[in-house]
């Protein structure tokens, strides 16, 4: 377990907090991580090499508010890969590069209904959204087009440095190689959204296939990918330098996306039992957006049939049924016995 106080950024200081009751949020935070490690379900990755070599009884779960204050628990400070969880940066960058009429002209923004690298265009011959394996090759084509990937790949990983508060992410190697070595999906993928005119003209298929990969095998954990989050709950700035990283407007579009689309074809399911922005990853990372309020990232290995953690989803649903995090939870009478974290709780027994 592990806790800081708030940094320098936009609300710190302030006499008022953004979630009062620290200590009881982190002590519910202690029980609901407790509860989902009893959960063994789901099989680590197998399908890159060496995701399957991960231990698979790891367990994070790590918060940072917009005010800067940060709690941990469990293997925390574990690096690994961001695989999925890079697409909403990437989307991001492309939106600020090209605006939403830029990116959209290439990519759509509805939910697929299918798996994350199923080989399928929507019916304008484009990929469904930015979020699905061919969105994100697509956002890759975008990114800096005219530069080398040497650059277009230090503007990415700065891009999470900046997020996260100056931790600079990892980059593993070895999973990089082993992403090229079993890629022929995401090559097929490719080539679909090439032959269809999805691409911007003159995109070298292979350099930007070899960009998508080295975003996937960026390494983080769950401390500094929670802080990345909170960047995203204050609207683009970083929670502990108060730096603006992205424009709140390209922030707002890519909290859309990820409520409608971050969980591959789970996002439904996930859309109505926890409602809150999130992106998930194969390595085991799913992260939550909180608007205003905190990021959150929850990491554990074994993954459900879906490829979303099966721990990490039991800490969320849990975590949604003891706070008033739901989108609806405001409607009258729907909070019930819910805790609001934004109040301080009432003294007493």
């Amino acid at each position: 377990m592990s806790e800081e106080s708030p940094g320098p950024g936009p609300n710190a200081g302030t006499p008022e907090p953004v979630v009062p009751d620290w200590e009881g949020f982190t002590r519910e935070l202690e029980r609901i991580f407790e509860q989902a490690s009893c959960e063994r379900g789901g099989e680590v990755a197998t399908y890159i090499p060496q995701l399957a070599q991960v231990e698979p009884e790891q367990f994070a779960v790590a918060a940072c508010t917009v005010d800067g204050r940060r709690f941990a628990l469990g293997d925390a400070a574990e690096p690994f890969c961001l695989q999925s969880c890079c697409k909403p940066v990437n989307y991001c960058l492309a939106l600020e590069e090209h605006g939403v009429e830029g990116v959209h002209g290439f990519v759509g923004r509805e939910p697929s209904g299918r798996s994350f690298n199923e080989l399928s265009l929507n019916e304008e011959g484009r990929a469904h959204n930015p979020l699905v394996n061919a969105g994100a090759i697509t956002c890759c084509a975008l990114l800096q087009s005219d530069q080398p990937v040497s650059e277009r790949f230090d503007r990415v990983a700065r891009t999470w440095e900046r997020l996260s508060g100056g931790r600079r992410p990892g980059f593993s190697n070895a999973t990089y190689q082993s992403e090229k070595r079993t890629a022929d999906r995401n090559f097929a993928l490719g080539y679909m959204l090439r032959e269809s005119g999805a691409l911007p003209k003159g995109t070298d298929l292979v350099e930007v296939l070899e960009f998508y990969f080295q975003c996937c095998s960026l390494e983080s954990d769950a401390e500094t990918l929670a802080t990345a989050a909170a960047a995203l709950a204050g609207g683009g700035v970083s929670p502990i330098t108060g730096e603006r990283v992205f424009e709140p407007s390209t922030v707002q579009a890519c909290l859309s996306l990820m409520t409608s689309c971050g969980l591959y074809d789970y996002s439904g399911e996930w859309a109505f039992r926890v409602g809150l922005p999130a992106k998930s990853g194969v390595a085991g990372a799913i992260f939550v957006v909180v608007p205003n309020v905190m990021g959150l990232c929850a990491w554990s290995p074994r993954l459900d049939q879906h490829g979303n953690s099966v721990r990490a989803l039991a800490f969320y649903e849990e975590l949604v049924r003891t706070f008033a995090l739901h989108p609806f939870d405001d409607l009258a009478g729907a909070r019930r016995d819910k805790i609001d974290l934004r109040r301080p709780r009432p003294l007493g027994p």
